[in-house]
């Protein structure tokens, strides 16, 4: 409704003035019913009591001939709070999205995000606005109501606040020496078929999709494994589809894939590469063989890399997540996974009008699972680890 008012606002506001602005928007919230008010405040951008004001005048001037002159000169009244306070929006979205700035806590990331928590931390910081603009604001930018998920992964370990500022100040300081920082992640393993997929999409009434009943894994198709590289700097991904093994070898290629492809275009300069990871899985900190496919990474494009791991239970928060992956699930909601070609196609189709670009390759390598790393493949690694928490945060040289 708010983008159907919006087209018919904007084909016809160039002819009004204030007056009947306000009572053009008065007419379209008494027809529609229940929230046009604010439906109707979000397209015009009018306050909602500039269009009570507007009901109130049409009701009283029921029968009567209405004023069309002008009651004010350009530019007067009440100025937006965007144009008193141009530093409102991006306050905004330190809070919402705190890490978008480098900084992964803040007083608001661990407690309500609530409109009204929101308009009391602005007034702290020296912000004046008020709860209903800040969802205008929100809702203009994109931002919507979100349902919980499931983020918790068992119990808090006590440097995980201080593994998060350490991850920030790392980002921040190679970003600001030009040089890459990438997010990784194995997203979720998908069957390939003829499958249903969560989600629904627009077909004709009576003209739904019809996929097997059961979700039994097709030998000859197998599973999709998804690994993804998030470009921090410039919101752009890589995912290697996977049909074998979701090993450490597999995401070392992943990575260096992404390199040959996009990387080295857009760092055409750089020496070393920061990568954010989780604790588990085929990059996790204890993986022996991560250190030893990292060894031969570094060693193929000839960059240093700077690994940092996010504490146990804190995956969510993987930059990839909700920057990638999340759009990705999004773009392919309600259709069925029938071919590794469609999962390659539907994962590079994936747009954000934030300006995320995703491309994607099938990787039909075998890598074999359950390789044992002993102590002295280990040692041959040149791996320099962080005073602070070494098992998280560690690099690994090129030979």
């Amino acid at each position: 409704m708010v983008a159907w008012l919006t087209t018919k606002y904007r084909a016809i506001v160039s002819t009004l003035n204030e007056r009947s602005r306000r009572r053009w928007a008065a007419v379209e919230a008494s027809s529609l019913g229940h929230g046009a008010i604010s439906a109707v405040a979000l397209a015009t951008g009018l306050s909602r009591t500039t269009i009570h004001w507007g009901i109130n005048e049409l009701n009283r001037s029921s029968g009567q001939e209405i004023e069309t002159d002008r009651i004010r000169k350009h530019g007067g009244g009440r100025k937006l709070s965007t144009v008193r306070d141009p530093e409102l929006v991006s306050a905004i979205d330190r809070l919402i999205e705190p890490s978008t700035r480098g900084d992964p806590r803040t007083p608001l990331r661990w407690t309500s995000k609530s409109l009204r928590h929101l308009a009391e931390e602005l007034l702290r910081q020296r912000h004046k606005t008020s709860f209903r603009t800040i969802g205008t604001i929100l809702q203009k930018a994109g931002y919507s109501l979100q349902a919980n998920r499931k983020t918790r992964e068992g119990k808090s370990h006590p440097d995980r606040d201080e593994q998060f500022r350490y991850i920030s100040q790392q980002v921040l300081r190679f970003q600001r020496e030009g040089q890459p920082v990438i997010s990784v992640d194995t997203k979720k393993k998908e069957l390939v078929g003829n499958y249903r997929n969560n989600g629904r999409e627009w077909r004709r009434q009576g003209k739904a999709l019809k996929v097997k009943i059961y979700d039994f894994i097709d030998p000859k198709k197998g599973k999709a494994i998804p690994y993804g590289v998030y470009d921090i700097t410039n919101n752009e991904g890589w995912v290697s589809v996977g049909m074998d093994h979701d090993t450490a070898e597999f995401a070392a290629e992943a990575i260096n894939r992404w390199w040959r492809k996009m990387g080295r275009k857009r760092f055409p300069k750089a020496k070393k590469l920061m990568i954010a990871a989780d604790s588990g899985g085929s990059n996790g900190h204890r993986n022996r063989l991560w250190k030893v496919s990292l060894q031969k990474l570094a060693n193929r494009i000839g960059l240093d890399l700077m690994v940092s791991h996010f504490p146990p239970g804190t995956s969510k928060w993987n930059k990839i997540e909700h920057r990638m992956f999340c759009h990705i699930t999004q773009n392919w909601r309600g259709k069925p996974l029938v071919s590794y070609r469609v999962i390659v196609d539907l994962i590079s189709g994936t747009r954000t009008n934030r300006g995320l670009r995703i491309k994607a390759e099938l990787d039909s390598g075998r890598y074999e699972d359950g390789i044992r790393v002993n102590d002295d493949e280990l040692e041959r690694v040149r791996l320099k680890r962080s005073k602070f928490h070494g098992d998280w945060n560690y690099a690994v040289l090129k030979k």
